[in-house]
C-alpha cells in the first residue's frame, strides 16, 4: 500500500499477518551507534564485531533492509551508555503507529539510514544518568517521543526530551498518548482553534488519531460527527462518545454532513484519511470552517479546488506534529502533561487494541498495516 502520512495517523487492522523473526546465527552481534542526523532518536550506523565475554546485551527489533514487517529481525545488541545530558531508559511499553509500517518500507518523510528499530513513542524507567543532567534520576518514570528506535529493551534519550509521568498512569497508557493524542490535541486546540460548541467531523474516526479526536473533541466542548467505513467501526466511535456517525462507504459524505448541521456545515474537519473523502468534507464546511490535514491513510493526496475555500472564507491548515515538537518544545511538553493529567483523571481513556511482546513486533505492525485496528497497539519488551 503506497500510503503517505503527515504527523501520526494510525490505520485500523485486525487480520494478523504471518510473522518471520530471525534469530542471529553467527558469532557476531550488531552494534548500533547513533548517527549525527538523529543523535537521540534512533538513527543508526552499524558495525559488526566479535562478542566480548561479559558485556551486557539487550534485545532489539532491527530493520536491516526496507520492506514489509516480516523482514524485521529480533537481535542482540550492545546496551547503550548515556553521554552528557542523556539518560538510559529501560523501556516498559512502546506505542506503534501507522507511520511505523511506512518507515520500515522507506515510504515516510523521516528517512533512517542504516539498520534501525521502529517505534516512535515509549514509556519506561530511567536506569542511568549521564553527566550534566538537571532533574533526571534513576528510578524516575518517564515517557518520550523519539521519531523511531524504541522497539528495544533500552534506549539513550536526551533529558530534555523526557516527560516525567504522574503517579497513577500505567506505562501502557503513557505509551499511547504522545503521537495519537499529541497530534490530535495540537490539531484541534493549536491549529483548529476549537471552541466550545464547534461541530467537528472526523474522517477515519475509528483509528488511533481518529478515536483520540472523538475524546479530545468532546473534552473541548465540541459536537462530534464520526466518519468511518463500517458499522463495526461506527459502533466503536459511538462507544467512544461520538454524537453522530456517518458510514462514508455507503453514504454521501457531503450531504450527510450538511443534513446533520441543518445545511450550515461543520466548523472543523479532522482529516486523517485524504484520498476521495477530503473534497466532499471541504464542501461541507461552514463559513470560516477549518479543514485540518492530519494524514493520508487513504493512500492518495487529494487535489482541492481552491475556489471552495474562497467561497466559504475557509482554511486548510496543516498539522505537522513532529515538527511542532521541535520548533515549540515548551508547548509540546505542556500538551503532553495535559494529556497525562486527563488520563489519570479518567477524562481520557485510550483504547488499547492489543499488547504484543517485543518478539512479535512484526505481527503487531502487520496487524496495523491491514487497517482494521481500532485504538492503539502496544509492544512490551
Amino acid at each position: 500500500m503506497n500510503s503517505l502520512l503527515s504527523g501520526a495517523c494510525q490505520a485500523e487492522g485486525l487480520q494478523q499477518l504471518g510473522t518471520k523473526i530471525d534469530q542471529p546465527t553467527h558469532a557476531y552481534r550488531l552494534t548500533l551507534m547513533e548517527s549525527s542526523a538523529f543523535p537521540i532518536c534512533g538513527g543508526y550506523g552499524t558495525t559488526l564485531r566479535d562478542e566480548v565475554p561479559g558485556e551486557a546485551c539487550m534485545k532489539a527489533i532491527v530493520c536491516r533492509e526496507f520492506g514489509p514487517a516480516e523482514t524485521l529481525r529480533l537481535e542482540d545488541i550492545e546496551e547503550p551508555v548515556a553521554g552528557p545530558g542523556e539518560v538510559v531508559v529501560a523501556i516498559k511499553a512502546i506505542g506503534l503507529n501507522f507511520f511505523d509500517t511506512l518507515i520500515i518500507q522507506d515510504k515516510y518523510q523521516i528517512k533512517p539510514t542504516g539498520p534501525f528499530s521502529p517505534g516512535g513513542e515509549l514509556a519506561g524507567v530511567i536506569e542511568s544518568v549521564g553527566p550534566d543532567c538537571d532533574w533526571a534520576k534513576p528510578g524516575a518514570r518517564v515517557a518520550a517521543y523519539v521519531k523511531y528506535g524504541a522497539c528495544r529493551e533500552k534506549m539513550v534519550i536526551s533529558e530534555e526530551d523526557l516527560i516525567e509521568m504522574p503517579d497513577g498512569l500505567s506505562f501502557e497508557l503513557a505509551a499511547s498518548l504522545a503521537i495519537t493524542y499529541g497530534t490530535t490535541l495540537h490539531a484541534l486546540s493549536d491549529r483548529g482553534e476549537m471552541a466550545n460548541g464547534d461541530v467537528l467531523a472526523i474522517l477515519g474516526a475509528s483509528g488511533g488519531v481518529g478515536s483520540a479526536a472523538i475524546e479530545i473533541g468532546k473534552l473541548l466542548g465540541g459536537r462530534v460527527i464520526a466518519c468511518a467505513s463500517s458499522p463495526e467501526k461506527l459502533q466503536f466511535c459511538r462507544d467512544k462518545g461520538a454524537d453522530e456517525t456517518i458510514d462514508y462507504e455507503t453514504e454521501d459524505l457531503k450531504e450527510r454532513l450538511k443534513a446533520l448541521t441543518d445545511g450550515i456545515g461543520v466548523d472543523i474537519v479532522y482529516d486523517a484519511v485524504g484520498d476521495r473523502f477530503s473534497e466532499p468534507a471541504i464542501r461541507a464546511l461552514a463559513w470560516r470552517g477549518r479543514h485540518l490535514v492530519v494524514g493520508f491513510a487513504g493512500g492518495q493526496i487529494p487535489k482541492i479546488p481552491l475556489n471552495l475555500l474562497l467561497l466559504k472564507g475557509a482554511d486548510i491548515r496543516g498539522v505537522f506534529w513532529s515538527d511542532f515538537m521541535v520548533r515549540e518544545p515548551e508547548a509540546f511538553a505542556d500538551n503532553f502533561r495535559r494529556l497525562m493529567d486527563w488520563t489519570v483523571a479518567g477524562e481520557l481513556k485510550p483504547h488499547i487494541h492489543r499488547i504484543y511482546p517485543l518478539a512479535e513486533t512484526a505481527a503487531a505492525l502487520g496487524e496495523i498495516a491491514s487497517r482494521k485496528v481500532m485504538g492503539k497497539v502496544i509492544v512490551t519488551p
